[in-house]
């Protein structure tokens, strides 16, 4: 069995913004060299999150965001705010809603992503940041 680390970075705009990775992971697998096995991603942070959908603008650009702000408003009272004194409180219980990772099975060198299905980072914060996503690889 091998193994194999490696980082995407990027800067986000904050606000619900959604970045495809798909490419990126796949990059990390060819440069793993591993067949079969598996690939793990997760962002550092507690504000972004990974998932998948289908990356077209009405769901990237809208849907997306709307969802997000009926599940969690911005405008909502949140005690993590009067903790910290900050604006961010729906920003972490989006992403935790979310989530932190993705597991994804390597076949053939692959990620078997479906036709219209991509690997997405949602940035939850407030405000811009520079987001690292750590990716391992297992498998042979």
């Amino acid at each position: 069995m091998q193994a194999y680390s490696s980082e995407i970075q990027l800067s986000t705009g904050g606000n619900s913004e959604i970045h495809d990775i798909t490419e990126a992971l796949q990059r990390i697998v060819n440069e793993s060299g591993i067949q079969t096995g598996q690939a793990t991603a997760m962002v550092v942070g507690s504000t972004a999150a990974l998932s998948t959908l289908e990356f077209e603008p009405g769901l990237v650009k809208h849907d997306i965001a709307a969802a997000l702000e009926r599940i969690a408003s911005e405008n909502g009272t949140y005690e993590h705010e009067k903790t910290w004194n900050d604006d961010n409180g729906h920003s972490h219980v989006r992403a935790t809603l979310i989530g932190p990772s993705l597991a994804m099975p390597i076949v053939n060198g692959c990620i078997p992503f479906g036709t219209w299905q991509q690997a997405v980072l949602i940035d939850c914060d407030t405000r811009g940041r520079k987001r690292t996503i750590v990716v391992t690889v297992v498998g042979k």
